[in-house]
């Protein structure tokens, strides 16, 4: 069953389903005290501002955006959205498998040769869009609702947004692949405690061209990724019903209070806000 968390002005609350495993929510009323660090997600990422007025960062680009904005994320994006000078905000988050996305693009007649096709754009202000997304949340939380419903809603959301967005192929990059077997190495390696030689190791790369090439290339140094990699990992532990102090040290972490420090800064909510989202589900 679905799980919902009583939110107050300032906590976040996050929505889970295991009979939906593809996708989770996050809804915040009131912003202002939640600052992001630069951060990505695995997942293909889309918001809703609902109320007022923040930053949004994106790669290279920022913006100011306001209520009845989109904001758009491909896996891999660094990105972070923050308030803008104590002033209120709200918003919606949605996080979607990008395996679950490339198959129902695949299905709408993208070519099966290419994997996830991304987003061009990073943010959008069509109405229809915007009410379909917030109106998908509302029904998404809705306990009296049905999973079929919201199953169907999720498909008819994602197809509309696929077919009026048009995701483009990825462009070439003109990066040194070696970066990528770095960031391979990281992420595939990112409990242990990892050294630099280690990763250039890995990918063929100097010290000094890596620290120089890896954060042009990927918007955050080989620690920043690697910190990025181990919040990803504790997320995937937390929502399996992992106890925080044993996911903090299975995740390369020195102990829980590293784990909450980190998270909170690259997720504004802590690891037990996030965590319960799967015990009230599995309660249900």
């Amino acid at each position: 069953m679905t799980m919902t968390q009583t939110n107050q002005a300032g906590t976040p609350r996050f929505w889970r389903d295991p009979a939906l495993p593809f996708i989770e929510a996050r809804d915040v009323l009131d912003g202002r005290q939640l600052c992001y660090a630069k951060h990505a997600h695995e997942t293909f990422s889309i918001g809703a501002i609902t109320r007022g007025r923040s930053t949004y960062l994106n790669e290279r680009a920022q913006e100011r955006i306001g209520a009845g904005t989109l904001v758009l994320m491909n896996p891999g994006d660094v990105h972070a959205c923050n308030p803008i000078e104590g002033q209120p905000w709200s918003y919606q988050m949605f996080y979607v498998d990008a395996a679950w996305l490339t198959e129902l693009q695949h299905q709408l007649g993208f070519n099966r040769n290419h994997g996830w096709q991304p987003f061009s754009a990073i943010l959008n202000q069509d109405p229809g869009l915007y009410a379909g997304l917030t109106g998908l949340y509302r029904l998404l939380t809705d306990p009296q609702a049905d999973t079929l419903g919201k199953h169907c809603a999720l498909l008819a959301f994602f197809d509309e947004l696929q077919q009026r967005l048009q995701p483009a192929p990825a462009r070439r990059r003109d990066d040194n692949p070696r970066l990528e077997l770095a960031a391979d190495f990281i992420h595939a390696h990112c409990t242990e405690p990892l050294k630099l030689e280690a990763i250039c190791a890995a990918a063929g790369l100097s010290p000094s061209y890596l620290s120089r090439s890896f954060r042009r290339r990927y918007g955050m140094t080989p620690h920043a990724y690697l910190i990025n990699s181990r919040i990803q990992y504790a997320q995937a532990r937390l929502r399996r019903g992992g106890e925080i102090a044993e996911v903090a040290l299975a995740a390369g972490f020195a102990d829980q209070a590293h784990l909450q420090r980190t998270f909170k800064q690259l997720l504004a909510a802590t690891p037990g806000q996030y965590r319960r989202a799967g015990d009230h589900a599995a309660s249900r």
